[in-house]
């Protein structure tokens, strides 16, 4: 079961850091363009601004699962350095409960979120805002696989590294 744990975080969280970067990058391609119709063309498009905003909140949850999997977020550094043994254990079993609870309301009420404004559409886009606000249950979801799979098998190269 831990290996298969492992073995779907693994891929998971690759699909998830590549597609942020995807993400980054469309967002930036998008942001030159509203600059170049804007001030070069003289004609400021109607939808890139928007979809830069529904696509930054897409990119973040997906950030999300990557920093979760590496101990990057949410944690307590300084206790988990000072800590030793059994208290280690104590500190790291409720970093992850922490994290679960979190995720688990993030993903309640994203779902609830998700069905509220399913019916209202974007101003610039006739696209359902359903699909923004999905990143909300969707990012949190794929989060705590990475958070279960963290605590099997524990990445803090930046407590390594901490001085």
């Amino acid at each position: 079961m831990k290996s298969l744990i492992l073995r779907l975080d693994r891929w998971l969280t690759g699909l998830c850091l590549y597609t942020a970067c995807l993400l980054l990058a469309v967002i930036s391609c998008l942001g030159l363009w509203q600059v170049t119709s804007r001030f070069v063309l003289s004609q400021p498009s109607t939808w890139t601004e928007e979809s830069m905003r529904r696509l930054l909140i897409w990119m973040v949850m997906l950030g999300v699962v990557a920093s979760l999997r590496q101990g990057a977020l949410v944690s307590v550094d300084l206790m988990l350095r000072l800590s030793r043994g059994a208290w280690r254990q104590v500190v790291r079993w409720t970093i992850t409960l922490v994290n679960l609870a979190f995720l688990s309301v993030l993903i309640w009420f994203g779902i609830d979120l998700v069905v509220r404004v399913r019916f209202q559409t974007f101003a610039s886009m006739d696209l359902s805002m359903g699909w923004a606000y999905a990143a909300l249950p969707v990012g949190a979801a794929l989060a705590v696989v990475a958070v279960i799979a963290h605590h099997i098998d524990p990445q803090n190269e930046e407590l390594a590294t901490a001085q």
